[in-house]
Order: structure tokens, then C-alpha cells, then sequence
């Protein structure tokens, strides 16, 4: 009887550890990535932000005096080192905007040179006068040597953000 026990029991997992199972592999879904901003003024959003290069076509379609709502990418050239309360990015190797902040409500951090930034608002092409290239140039940090070369009104590109979005 004790031998019958065994070779039953030896059949029996003989047969369930050759039983095939089909295994569904479960893939995981490729999660997209999201990246960490830090938002100043108005809520905005990364979606549909335009390149550099698509913001400057946009520019040079506008006349002194036109503006147009854009939200474009850049990356900080230059910032006021006493407040934050201005930017300067880049467009082109060439071409530059100079963005404030809507109602002066916000301001950007003072070591945000070369970090990525969204902003949001409004473009258009203006005429600054001396005293504020002058003003701007000393909130930059330049010498007076720097900002005594300064006698002419410039024609400029320029951006009202109410929103900006900081990598």
C-alpha cells in the first residue's frame, strides 16, 4: 500500500509540474516625463510653447506699436541684479528680448542667468529712450564707462509677461 501512495503521489507531481501555463507579461506603459517648474505670476503651462525661432518669426512680423500674445522658450542671458525685475533672453545668436512682468507683480530670482524659462504675455517692438538703457544697464551690473556709451534711443524687442515658468 505504501509503495502505491508513493507512486501515486510521484504521478501526480510529475503531472502538475509539467503543466504549461501561458504567463502574460504585463509591459509597462511608458509614463511621460514630467518636468519641475517653479511658476511666477499668472498660472501658465508648458503645452504649446513656441521655440525661439518661432517667437522671432512672430517679432518680425510687428510694427512700433503692434503687439501680439505669444508664450515661447528660451533660456535667461541676462537678469536685474538687484530686484529680478527684468530679463533678457535670447532668440537668435543675434536677437534679444528684453522682458518685464505685468503690473511689475512678480520678479524672477537673482542667480536665474542660463537656467530654461517659459514665458507668457505679450510681444512688441518698441523705441527705448537713453535714461532707460541707462537705468537697465546699471541694474546689469555695467560700469560707467559702459553706460556713458550709451547716447541713443534703441529700437527693441520687447516682452510683458504675466506668466513665467522657471526649469
Amino acid at each position: 500500500m505504501k509503495k502505491l501512495a508513493i507512486v501515486f503521489f510521484s504521478a501526480i507531481l510529475t503531472i502538475t509540474a509539467c503543466k504549461t501555463e501561458k504567463k502574460t507579461e504585463v509591459k509597462a506603459e511608458p509614463k511621460e516625463e514630467k518636468i519641475a517648474y517653479m511658476s511666477f505670476g499668472e498660472k501658465i503651462n508648458d503645452a504649446e510653447a513656441l521655440t525661439s525661432a518661432k517667437a522671432l518669426e512672430q517679432y518680425k512680423t510687428l510694427k512700433i506699436g503692434d503687439t501680439a500674445t505669444v508664450k515661447f522658450a528660451s533660456t535667461i542671458k541676462d537678469v536685474c541684479t538687484k530686484k529680478g525685475c527684468w530679463m533678457k533672453v535670447p532668440l537668435s545668436e543675434n536677437d534679444e528680448v528684453m522682458v518685464r512682468f505685468k503690473d511689475y507683480g512678480f520678479f524672477m530670482p537673482l542667480d536665474s542667468k542660463g537656467k530654461e524659462v517659459i514665458v507668457e504675455g505679450k510681444a512688441f517692438v518698441k523705441v527705448t529712450p537713453v535714461d532707460e538703457l541707462r537705468h537697465y544697464a546699471e541694474d546689469a551690473g555695467k560700469s560707467k564707462e559702459e553706460i556713458a556709451q550709451i547716447t541713443e534711443p534703441k529700437k527693441e524687442m520687447a516682452f510683458l509677461a504675466h506668466g513665467v515658468l522657471l526649469k
